[in-house]
């Protein structure tokens, strides 16, 4: 069983006794920032902010309250969309920073690995891996922000998942604290490793709920010889899955991305960042952009001319521009990742991470805008991952009102769209994980029988369910 019953307020004479031993300035102020949340749903508690600066510290905290049952919230960049990060309700929990935790601890080169303490900056282990004549894949919107451990407890995913996956994919060992205090020494750097029970993969994507991440040996590879991108107009989501079955039957893995983007996000864009330059001079009312890694042997700029001769023969697409320079195509991406930033401007009623098989794709699409239909008039913005069958499927206000005179039919929304993915055979839960925001779909839409193992697993490793309390699982179930 796990609950926060039992859980007590990290009060003042926790806070004092865990004081005294901790080096000095390790246990802070709550700063505002680590109880805000990128879509203002969730406003945090926490008694004072632990900032360690290495695993032991880590183990002292968590010994002490797993000894005293106060929750314990990790905390990474705070870039996270399902309210992972913080605790509205509830016993007021000690909330945990790996900011100060933030080495590169090794570069292997010739053995492409990587290892990171988790505080690092996803940027910063990026440009590490440049140094090192080496590319870490992962690729997402807030690299700049993002911290290794935060990224590894949602098991990230971004624009690369097509060609070199997820989080999961891109990590070889872990370093972890456990609820007890424990640290489990799995930082290892084998592609094969087949003693027992996989535990890596088991905190990969537990967002906090089993133990603290403090360490990982990430997965580098050889960056592509040449690279080049596209933006193609394409006249429907199935054109484009044709498309991508084009490129790939073409390029194999040298397609690096392959993204969705829906005619409302290039409008929505054009009216609150009219800096972005884009490529059309009318948004069409769907484009893809393809990128492309490959061998020397190879021309980008050739491949994707004789890939949209093709798909214009075929009639799947009807205008295009290729990327001239490596400037153009990091400016076809600014588009592309600058529309997270006007839908938050715009201001969503409802935003949905989603994934159904990709075949079915276009049938969601198709389905999901007439469902809603019924509901209300709404503006959709849909953009994705097309290339791993992720969607970002988002519910926005007419023209001229807001997400607030909406509020009342949000639940609604929600409920029309993940019923359709759940009929599809998808996944509400894409890339952005659970949290505290999908408790309820998780319980919903999950297997009984997964769902079982989960909390079994839960009451074993952390019985006072102390970790990221009322994250993923239900408190007191």
């Amino acid at each position: 069983m796990q609950g926060d019953q039992s859980l007590v307020d990290a009060d003042a004479g926790f806070l004092a006794a865990l004081d005294s031993a901790l080096p000095s300035g390790t246990l802070r102020p709550v700063a505002a920032r680590y109880l805000e949340e990128p879509r203002g749903r969730y406003a945090g508690r926490a008694g004072a902010v632990a900032c360690p600066a290495m695993a032991e510290q880590v183990s002292v905290i968590l010994q002490a309250a797993h000894r005293a049952r106060v929750g314990v919230v990790p905390y990474g960049g705070g870039t996270g969309l399902v309210g992972g990060q913080l605790a509205p309700d509830g016993p007021i929990p000690l909330l945990m920073s790996l900011d100060r935790m933030a080495r590169i601890r090794a570069v292997d080169a010739p053995g492409n690995v990587l290892m990171a303490e988790a505080g690092c900056i996803l940027a910063d282990v990026q440009a590490a891996a440049v140094a090192a004549g080496r590319l870490f894949p992962l690729s997402l919107a807030s690299e700049g922000s993002a911290r290794i451990g935060g990224l590894l407890g949602t098991n990230a995913g971004g624009t690369g998942v097509i060609r070199w996956g997820n989080m999961r994919d891109l990590c070889l060992g872990l370093e972890v604290v456990l609820a007890d205090g424990r640290v489990w020494h799995g930082l290892k750097a084998l592609r094969k490793d087949n003693m027992g029970y996989d535990l890596r993969h088991l905190m990969i994507g537990a967002e906090g709920t089993l133990g603290v991440i403090t360490a990982a040996s990430l997965r580098l590879v050889a960056p592509p010889a040449r690279t080049g991108a596209a933006l193609m107009v394409v006249n429907s989501p199935a054109a484009a899955l044709a498309l991508l079955g084009q490129a790939q039957a073409r390029l194999g893995e040298g397609v690096s991305g392959f993204e969705l983007i829906g005619g409302m996000g290039l409008r929505f864009l054009a009216d609150t960042m009219p800096q972005v330059r884009q490529p059309f001079a009318q948004p069409p009312e769907w484009m893809v952009l393809i990128d492309l890694g490959l061998p020397a042997g190879l021309d980008p700029a050739a491949e994707l001319e004789a890939l949209f001769a093709d798909a214009l023969a075929a009639g799947q697409v009807s205008d295009g521009v290729i990327a001239a320079s490596e400037g153009q195509r990091r400016d076809f991406w600014t588009v592309r990742e600058s529309i997270p930033a006007a839908n938050r401007q715009i201001g969503a009623i409802s935003s949905h991470d989603i994934s159904v098989p990709m075949g079915a794709v276009p049938e969601f699409i198709d389905r999901a805008g007439p469902a809603l239909a019924l509901v209300g008039d709404f503006r959709i913005n849909c953009f994705g991952h097309l290339g791993d069958g992720n969607l970002h499927y988002n519910v926005f206000p007419p023209h001229g009102e807001t997400r607030v005179d909406h509020e009342g039919k949000r639940a609604l929304i929600k409920s029309c769209v993940h019923d359709l993915v759940h009929d599809l055979g998808g996944s509400v839960g894409a890339e952005h994980g659970v949290g505290r925001l999908k408790v309820d779909d998780l319980e919903r839409y999950g297997d009984p029988v997964a769902l079982a193992a989960m909390r079994a697993i839960k009451a074993s490793l952390d019985p006072h369910g102390i970790m990221n309390p009322g994250a993923v699982l239900r408190a007191g179930r």
